[in-house]
């Protein structure tokens, strides 16, 4: 059986010992996330010209090429191009030039227990000791309220105050989850946050759910990472959003409902969480399904014309 310490390689022109130590953000992609959060966030943190790689992994005996083929690009009589699959660590510097690490890429299919020996391997090499990450799942929740999230982490202190929205339940597992489960268990710490997305936007970029994302990881870190972008494309993207709810009746009373809802929530009646709803005329996705579609659809559309 293949070395998991074989799984992954430092870059050519880096020297391991050189290299400072700082938190890293996990961000594989291919599982829950909703609304784009952790890929929009990914994609505004390696938007910057500091962005280097430092090592990278094997993919090439992690992934199932037949259960998600890679797109190659075709012109005419030949094919032109194609972009390997990539599971990469970047180091990145902050506002104030301390250091970060992210590791991304396509979530491994194969040998996840090898990937967190390889993963742990790494972090004792680099010093690193701190590992947090963020994506989003959908929630019965309105885009017109503060944005939740479930913080989970394998120290309490890592969390603070925040309060559990979940009891005890049995949910498919992840590679980062069980990557930060086996942390706490080999003595890392290790935090993440499930950003609340409206079920209704889960399939379309929520701007918003990408910036609770950051101020968590901020939170959780120390680090001064740059929003400033951030923070214009989620104005743009609310906008959209607003206009579609304001010409279309049926999902402006869906998204007063969820209103009403979440906010007999905070004034603590009836329901211990927002999982359970107050009566039977808060709308499920099921039901407004057909409309929430052509509402995902525009939204899609303005924010392709805005970019």
């Amino acid at each position: 059986m293949t070395d998991p310490m074989d799984l992954y390689r430092f870059e050519v022109d880096v020297e391991p010992a050189a290299l400072t130590p700082g938190p890293m953000i996990v961000a594989f992609d291919g599982f829950i996330d909703a609304g784009g959060a952790q890929k929009i966030l990914v994609e505004h943190l390696l938007s910057g010209e500091d962005a280097r790689v430092v090592a990278s992994f094997d993919l090439d005996s992690l992934i199932d090429y037949r259960g998600r083929r890679p797109a190659l690009v075709f012109e005419a009589t030949r094919y032109t191009s194609y972009e390997d699959p990539a599971l990469l660590l970047y180091l990145l510097t902050d506002r104030e030039g301390e250091p970060y690490y992210l590791l991304t890429g396509p979530e491994p299919d194969y040998r996840w227990e090898a990937v967190i020996m390889a993963v742990t391997d790494l972090m004792r090499r680099l010093g690193l000791t701190l590992v947090v990450q963020a994506h989003g799942i959908p929630m019965a929740v309105p885009h017109t309220r503060p944005i939740g999230m479930t913080a989970h982490a394998t120290d309490e202190r890592l969390i603070g105050d925040r309060k559990p929205v979940f009891g005890t339940v049995q949910v498919p597992a992840g590679l980062t989850s069980l990557l930060e489960l086996r942390l706490g268990e080999a003595g890392f710490d290790a935090v993440g946050f499930s950003i609340h997305v409206p079920h209704y936007l889960a399939g379309a970029a929520f701007h918003d759910g990408a910036i609770a994302a950051l101020n968590a990881i901020v939170d959780a870190t120390g680090l001064n990472l740059p929003n400033d972008a951030l923070v214009q494309a989620a104005g743009e993207n609310r906008r959209a959003i607003e206009k579609e709810v304001a010409e279309n009746a049926e999902v402006g009373e869906a998204v007063q409902a969820l209103e009403q809802q979440y906010d007999v929530h905070l004034r603590g009646l009836e329901r211990p969480s927002l999982l359970a709803s107050e009566s039977d005329d808060i709308p499920t996705a099921d039901e407004i399904g057909a409309e929430f579609e052509d509402f995902l659809r525009t939204v899609d559309d303005e924010d392709a014309s805005g970019s």
